[in-house]
């Protein structure tokens, strides 16, 4: 597995497989591996959020999930096979501890969204053990859901909230989670549930779920993307610049 650095952010270039058969190696070993994903938004915002930088930064395994920065890392002369999107990666380790005898933790969304998740994935992948599940909103009393996750068993913990916060959280209470994997899944579980469409397979392959994002939910997301892909244009003009001078 290659590490890069991409405006000041280090991130590791690998494959789908690759990437699965690390954390599989990393489990059996009883290493504990705390993994991330990064897109446009979370590269920009980690320039002025502190926090979100040290929460990013101290993960093992910093996989580039949005086709943005396959791009932006091309512009900049570095390989970068394919991307590794957190929702594909989430299905390929859940199919990976069905087989494996993995047993897993669901944390995040709603209460409704993260029960008909766990229907779900049990039944896409027969055998799989889900120690437990819990809620998103626990943000009153972390300490608590923090023992349930811990005394629950599992060994790999998925986390569905929203960024900064999933980062922050996984970060903060990383020693006492009692698992041996930990990665942040966003927005999957209300895909998972159903809840959600996902893009089509060609807006996936084209680098274009954000522009399906963007239709489904145009009041919430437009602003954002025109704000932090423009922000990620001019800061890669300007990399590449320093580059040459």
């Amino acid at each position: 597995m290659q590490r890069i650095e991409i405006l000041g952010c280090p991130m590791d270039v690998a494959s789908m497989s690759g990437t699965v058969e690390k954390i599989r190696s990393s489990i059996i070993a009883g290493q504990f591996t705390q993994h991330v994903v990064v897109n446009v938004a979370k590269l920009v915002n980690m320039r002025t959020d502190a926090q979100l930088n040290e929460s990013v930064r101290s993960c093992d395994i910093i996989n580039i999930d949005g086709m943005g920065v396959v791009l932006g890392a091309r512009f900049l002369g570095h390989s970068v096979p394919e991307r590794v999107a957190g929702v594909d990666l989430f299905h390929e380790l859940l199919k990976m501890s069905a087989a494996n005898h993995f047993s897993v933790f669901l944390l995040g969304a709603k209460e409704e969204v993260v029960a008909q998740t766990t229907r779900n994935v049990k039944a896409l992948y027969p055998g799989l053990e889900v120690a437990g599940y819990n809620h998103g909103y626990f943000w009153d009393d972390e300490a608590a859901l923090v023992e349930k996750i811990r005394t629950s068993g599992a060994q790999l913990l998925f986390v569905a909230v929203t960024s900064p916060m999933k980062e922050n959280f996984i970060n903060r209470w990383r020693d006492q989670l009692g698992v041996t994997f930990v990665m942040g899944v966003g927005g999957t579980f209300d895909v998972v549930a159903g809840k959600v469409n996902r893009a089509p397979k060609w807006m996936q392959d084209y680098g274009l779920e954000w522009l399906y994002r963007v239709i489904q939910e145009p009041g919430r997301m437009w602003r954002r993307y025109l704000t932090t892909n423009s922000k990620f244009a001019w800061l890669l003009l300007k990399e590449k610049f320093k580059r040459f001078s």
